[in-house]
């Protein structure tokens, strides 16, 4: 059940930043979200790790702000993905565009995080 919540939180986020984001679009219906959502998703989860630990150098220099840039690496590789699959929607096309809505996502997804429960 929290898996869903925590996708459906992803979902929204992402919602949020195209909605806010001037260069980031998605006009696919609710379901293409959750599955872009899901994408991102896997894409944290098996991607991320590796980038993040071949940039390691580069974010010590730079006292951690490299990690935005990382994030909207992966929202572009996201991007790229759900194009090569065809969905209705769109999303970022620009580093600059990815590299805010990842900003736009973090923030909306502690956000709404703090609303749930801890599930204890």
């Amino acid at each position: 059940m929290r898996f869903l919540i925590r996708l459906g939180i992803t979902a929204g986020a992402l919602w949020i930043a195209a909605e806010v984001i001037p260069r980031a679009e998605f006009d696919g219906r609710f379901v293409d979200l959750l599955l872009v959502a899901l994408i991102f998703g896997l894409v944290n989860a098996l991607i991320r790790p590796v980038v993040r630990l071949l940039t390691f150098p580069i974010n010590v220099l730079t006292l951690g702000l490299f990690t935005l840039v990382v994030n909207g690496l992966m929202l572009l590789i996201t991007a790229n993905f759900t194009d090569s699959l065809n969905f209705d929607g769109g999303f970022f096309a620009r580093l600059g565009a990815a590299i805010l809505a990842s900003l736009v996502v973090s923030i909306v997804s502690v956000v709404l995080s703090m609303l749930l429960p801890d599930g204890r």
